[in-house]
């Protein structure tokens, strides 16, 4: 393996590990700041295709975040083949940006692809230009989950079409997912909806109705949790009623433990929830009760 393989080996290595194999966003800084045997190297500027000095091609390319309702610069499609169809450096096919990636094509280079799902965060997933449609301005991307990418095979990238469209939903769900838990944990503050905690890295967006049962992912189908009350919200150990006040199920109300179980849950008995300031942002009253129909069924 040359310098610049390995130096892109490592910066895979990097990403996938800061982001939890792909399941949580990177902060801009992080990306930025990634170094390679003392020399920094960074993965990300303000450009979308980016190359560091360090290397002859391009290590990344990106997509912006923009608040819900605004637009994109670039808006990104994907086609029917199931490739991201990524828009090229302004208008001219011949821009050298373009030209670098017609290189990546050529030599099999795996990318870095950076989807912003809030300000400044980004969930990476691997990427590999595949196609190039000068008619339309856009290269054809397969997409892959970065934990799945093997760095250096390159018939990894060689994917039949099922899998293709299996990885692309997968990298698709988990930018769903990641959008939704940073715009939920942002509206309330960083603050779990029913102690208060304020340690994001240990918060959740838990949904109110669920993925699978057609809820969305929009901020008012969620809350913000610890992980031990999301667990046992999904549990319905813990329910809300649809006037924002906590219930916990009468069995475990009896229960005598200790004071995880008493502190934890037992307390929460008759809280009020802790609520986003914005009206706008708070639960759907439609779904807390959809949700609270099913807690008083378990009772």
């Amino acid at each position: 393996m040359d310098s610049q393989d390995l130096i892109r080996a490592v910066a895979f290595d990097y990403v996938d590990q800061l982001s939890d194999h792909g399941e949580v966003p990177i902060a801009w800084a992080d990306l930025s700041n990634f170094s390679f045997e003392g020399r920094r190297v960074p993965l990300v500027s303000q450009q979308g295709i980016f190359k560091p000095a360090a290397l002859d091609l391009p290590i990344s390319i990106r997509t912006t975040y923009r608040e819900p309702g605004q637009l994109r610069p670039y808006e990104d499609e994907v086609d029917e083949n199931g490739y991201l169809l990524y828009r090229y450096r302004g208008t001219d096919p011949g821009h050298h940006e373009n030209q670098w990636l017609r290189q990546v094509r050529d030599r099999a280079v795996p990318l870095l692809y950076l989807e912003g799902v809030a300000k400044g965060r980004y969930l990476p997933s691997a990427a590999a230009i595949i196609e190039d449609h000068p008619e339309s301005l856009t290269f054809g991307v397969q997409l892959m989950p970065i934990d799945a990418a093997a760095i250096g095979a390159v018939n990894a990238f060689a994917l039949d079409p099922a899998t293709r469209r299996h990885y692309l939903e997968l990298v698709q769900r988990r930018t769903g997912q990641a959008r939704f838990r940073e715009s939920v944990l942002d509206a309330y503050a960083s603050r779990c909806t029913l102690c208060r905690l304020r340690h994001r890295e240990l918060l959740d967006a838990a949904h109110i109705v669920s993925y699978a049962e057609g809820g969305t992912h929009l901020v008012t189908n969620g809350m913000s949790m610890c992980k031990i009350h999301h667990a046992a919200y999904d549990l319905d150990i813990v329910g809300v009623r649809p006037d924002g006040v906590a219930e916990v199920r009468a069995d475990v109300l009896e229960e005598v433990d200790g004071p995880m179980l008493r502190h934890g849950l037992q307390e929460v008995h008759g809280a009020r929830l802790y609520l986003p300031k914005s009206p706008a942002m708070r639960p759907a009253v439609e779904g807390l009760e959809r949700r609270y129909e099913r807690f008083r069924g378990r009772m």
